[in-house]
This record gives C-alpha cells, structure tokens and sequence, in this order.
C-alpha cells in the first residue's frame, strides 16, 4: 500500500519513481487537487500541467491530468517548461498549476510543484495536507479510476516565446554591453530556456555571446548533477569561464528555477550578493517598497536595503513564508541563500532566469568586472550551510543555546544567536531527516572558523 506521507513534502510532492509513486498514485494526485480546486472555489476550470526532461515526466503528468480531468475539471498541457514557465502560465492565464519535476534530485525522482491561479503556492498549511489525504483515500479505496470518465477536455500550449518576451519586458538588455556568458544548463531545462530567453533573434537581438554547457535536455544527468548548491557541479562552469575568459558564468538547476552566478575569475558569488545587488535595482525603480530576505542571508543585504531606501522584512527559510510574507507586505522582492529569487512583477513567484538577467543587466550597464561589481554587496564571511547528523536535536540546539548565555537569542526559525561584534550563527533542524543545518556568518574569516568549529564541536559530541 503507498504511504503518500513518504513523499508529500512540507511543499511538494517528490519520491523515486517508481518505488515509491507511478501513474495510479499521480493520478490519485490529479483528483484530489481538482477535488480541493473545487471545493475551494478556485476560478477557471482548467488545470496547466507541464514536466522537466526526465524520463518519467510525461507519464506522470499524463496520469495527473487524467485525474483532473475525471474530478471534472479541463486540462491545459505546456509540455516541457521550466518551473518559472508554470508560474508564468499560471499568472498571465489566471489558473491553477502543477509542474512534474524533482529539480536537482538524481535521475531516479520526480515530483511535483502545485501551485493555485495567480501562481500562488500551495504547501502543507495551505491545500497540500488535503489533498494528501484525498489522494491517500481514493489509494486506499482501490479506485483504479478515482472519480470516473475522463470527459473535460484537453488543449495544447507552447508559452515559451510568451515567456521569454514578458522576461525581457520586466529587463531590457538590449543596451548593455557586449558580454561573454558562460551557462552551465546541466542537462535540466535551462537548456530549453536561455537559448529563447537570452539568445533568440525573433525576439530582438542580445549583445550576449551565450557559451554552452550541458544543454542537451538529459534526465540522467550524465555530466554532473544538476544542483549548482554542491561546488562540486560548479567545476565545469568554472574552468570554462576561466579558459574561455568569459565575463560571468551563470548555472540553473534540474528545472531551471534556481541560478547561481560565477565572476569572470571562476570564484563563486554568494546567493546573498546577488539578492542585495537585485534589491538595489529593484528599489532603484520602486523607492521605499519592502524587500523580503530570509534569515540565513548575510547581514549585508538589508543593511544595503536599507542604505538604497527599502524597508527589509526577515523570514523564515522556506519559499512557502517567503512568498506569503511577499503578498502579505507586496514587497517587490524577495531572495533566499539558496538562490531562489522572487518578484512581485512574477506574481511573487520565484525565478532564476529573472535573476540572472537583473545580475547581466547590473554588469552590462557599467565597466567594472563582476569580482569588483559583486564585492560591493559581499560585506562578511559565511560558512554556507553545514549538515550534521543528529538524533537528538532539541537537546543539542539547547546546549549550544546554554553555551552562548551572552548573545542576543532569536527563534524564529530555529536558533540564531547574535553577537556584539555582528558575528551570527543559525541551527535550525530539518523536516524531513535527522539532520541540524548550520550557517554561521562573521566580519573575518577567523571569526567565521572559530565560531563554526566551536558550534559544530558541540553539535557533533
């Protein structure tokens, strides 16, 4: 019997296929989001449904739609898109979304990212727990088809050129410089994406010379995986930026909704540089307005929010607080360290393509290279975040609280303490593994060593 608990997620839904879900559980899926669509009184009557390159995506997404479609509600089929492109869909046709794909998961996952109309997200306190249990009946009752006839009817898009046009309208980089741009695709959809977005001459010519790397759209990842937050995928980028004397490299995840950025030399540029330069442009446009970080960013973006006129707005880790925080103050826009970056001009929603056209906009719009243009907004040192293995996490965080009597203490998201010299750390506990994360941040590196190897001392006795 499948046990939906196993790969319903706080946000998504993703597990190995098919060990741990198939076609009869998507399609259970399929119904019970139409079902809670229904009962919740969800405009239009249609459902978009797109996937990523992997193997399973198409008839995964085929099952949802005829669960959908058997709760009585139609279905729109994008095809391939990136996760942004649902989002996009999602917002400018005004409806409800579900997006296969396990973003930088191996080969062997999949999943799947719902969204309602507007683009607005659906996480375990806002629909998901539904229609986990929805779903888990229908399973449970054995239904092979959980509702009944498939008869709401199906259509076909392609909204990739849409797509592209509306990016290029929200930044115009037709006047920048010439730049040389290394992108490392990793076999997911960026591949799919940048060559429309960044390179299409129907769509008005760039002065970007795009190098490259990993476009072919391949599920089985066989160059690297496509998770651009593990260094060890950044090497191939890295080395062609440096031999190929590229300006600035740029790497997407599996379903291109992440990016991180590269300077000219190869060295990385930290998540939280690229939301305090992004917040600059964007407050440059929109004096005043609210930027929203979350609280393992570095202490430099909203000290630079602030310094540019904005109002900062802390969160909790997590794109479902981030996006509720950004529609509850309509802030212009939000980041997280883990490269995710969302916009109110994308209805809240995250894109990693935006980004990195904000970041080739911000380059292209003045001489100085990226290494000097992104250490304006690179102000401490961080550890980036490290895992240790923990049974007993409220007793380890408690003793590391204990061990800091003098520091200023925030539990928001876990435990942060703060320190007179504006050294921080932060240990939060994972959902869904025995697991404590932590990031620490201080002026010097010496600091940063010292306070990280004291805690993790502490974490791992």
């Amino acid at each position: 019997m499948t046990d939906l608990s196993q790969i319903v997620k706080a946000y998504d839904v993703r597990g190995v296929v098919p060990h741990q879900w198939d076609e009869q559980v998507a399609e259970a899926l399929g119904a019970a989001f139409a079902q809670v669509l229904n009962t919740g009184g969800e405009p239009g009557d249609a459902v978009l449904i797109a996937h990523d390159m992997r193997d399973s995506g198409p008839r995964l997404a085929a099952a949802f739609a005829t669960g959908v479609r058997g709760a009585g509600r139609g279905v729109i089929e994008l095809g391939l898109a990136s996760t942004d492109m649902l989002y996009y869909a999602s917002g400018s046709l005004d409806l409800p979304g579900a997006m296969f794909t396990a973003s930088h998961n191996p080969a062997e996952y999949n999943g799947i990212k719902m969204c309602r109309s507007g683009a607005r997200p659906i996480g375990q306190d806002s629909g998901l727990a539904e229609i986990r249990a929805r779903a888990q009946a229908l399973l449970d009752e054995g239904a092979a088809q959980p509702v009944g006839a498939a008869s709401a009817p199906v259509q076909q898009r392609d909204l990739l050129a849409d797509y592209a046009a509306y990016l290029r309208k929200l930044v115009d980089l037709t006047r920048i410089r010439p730049l040389k741009v290394v992108v490392d695709a990793g076999n997911g959809m960026g591949g799919y994406t940048v060559p429309t977005v960044l390179g299409d001459a129907a769509l008005a010519a760039l002065p970007l010379e795009i190098v490259p790397l990993y476009f072919e759209l391949d599920g089985t990842f066989p160059n690297h995986e496509a998770n651009p937050l593990d260094p060890k995928n950044l090497v191939d980028l890295q080395r062609a930026v440096r031999a190929g004397g590229a300006d600035i490299g740029l790497a997407f995840d599996g379903d291109a909704d992440r990016c991180f950025v590269v300077d000219e030399r190869g060295e990385p540029v930290s998540p939280s540089a690229i939301t305090a330069l992004v917040a600059a442009r964007e407050l440059a446009k929109h004096p005043g307005s609210t930027v929203i970080h979350n609280l393992i960013t570095s202490a430099a973006v909203p000290e630079i929010i602030r310094e540019n006129g904005g109002q900062p707005v802390r969160s909790r880790v997590g794109h479902s607080f981030i996006k509720a925080e950004m529609a509850r103050t309509n802030a212009i826009f939000g980041g997280e360290h883990s490269a995710h970056y969302y916009f109110r001009d994308f209805w809240f929603a995250d894109t990693g393509m935006l980004a990195a056209m904000h970041t080739l906009a911000a380059l292209g719009e003045q001489s100085l290279p990226l290494s000097v243009l992104a250490g304006e907004y690179e102000r401490y040192v961080a550890s980036g975040e490290i895992n240790s293995t923990v049974e007993d996490q409220a007793a380890r965080v408690a003793e590391v609280r204990a061990a800091y009597p003098d520091a200023e203490v925030d539990e928001t998201d876990g435990l942060t303490l703060r320190f007179a010299d504006r050294a921080w750390f932060n240990l939060r506990a994972s959902n869904t593994e025995p697991l404590l994360r932590l990031n620490v941040e201080a002026p010097t590196r010496e600091r940063m060593a010292s306070l990280r190897d004291a805690v993790l001392d502490r974490v791992r006795r």
